[in-house]
């Protein structure tokens, strides 16, 4: 795995190899759901692509908040709705519970006569940011829906990736999960998810 396998391959510089542990803003990328802001300045409204920052030489990654903001309100686009059917966050990680992600993935679409209409990706574990994988997203919009486009969508997902150390193996990574993510969500959204492995609420285990 190497010492450093957990860290960035997007976005990183030789000061900041951190990535963003979030599992809930993956999602809200991909959506491109925003923030509500209040400040001394009034009220202004990020996305969460905006919101989060990557690092700069000898600057650490944050958000683009500025002192005496607060955020009032998440707001999600109200399109949204037409990737209900067919959405999927899939999360790998090293033990079955309470585990950042290595690497995660949002997929979500909308297919029609085996096309795909339009489609949102983001990717988690990956960058100092939840990282929305807009270039994977216009090879999708218009492809067949196979795993052949979904492929072709991840190596451009990742095709600026670089190790920051002894982690290509994320590189790779990124790429099945994305490429998972896709599948399943192509496949339809589940009326009921089931539980995650090693969680309470999973077969067999008892609330504490």
């Amino acid at each position: 795995d190497g010492e450093n396998g957990k860290h960035a391959v997007l976005g990183w510089t030789k000061t900041c190899i951190a990535v963003h542990p979030s599992d809930f803003c993956v999602p809200l990328a991909a959506l491109g759901a925003e923030v509500e802001v209040t400040g001394p300045d009034g009220h202004r409204r990020l996305t969460i692509d905006d919101l989060y920052t990557l690092p700069g030489e000898g600057q650490a990654p944050g958000t683009a908040l500025r002192d005496g903001d607060l955020i009032t309100a998440l707001i999600l686009p109200s399109g949204g709705k037409r990737f209900a059917a067919r959405a999927r966050y899939m999360k790998l990680r090293d033990r079955t519970s309470y585990a950042f992600a290595i690497v995660s993935a949002a997929a979500m679409l909308q297919i029609g006569d085996g096309r795909i209409k339009d489609a949102r990706l983001a990717l988690g574990g990956v960058a100092a940011k939840p990282w929305r994988a807009t270039e994977a997203e216009a090879i999708l919009n218009g492809a067949e829906a196979s795993e052949t486009s979904y492929r072709k969508a991840a190596d451009a997902a990742l095709a600026d990736a670089a190790p920051s150390g002894d982690n290509a193996h994320k590189i790779e990574l990124a790429k099945r999960i994305l490429i998972r993510a896709l599948k399943s969500a192509a496949a339809g959204t589940p009326p009921k998810m089931p539980a995650l492995p090693g969680s309470v609420f999973a077969a067999g285990k008892e609330a504490r």
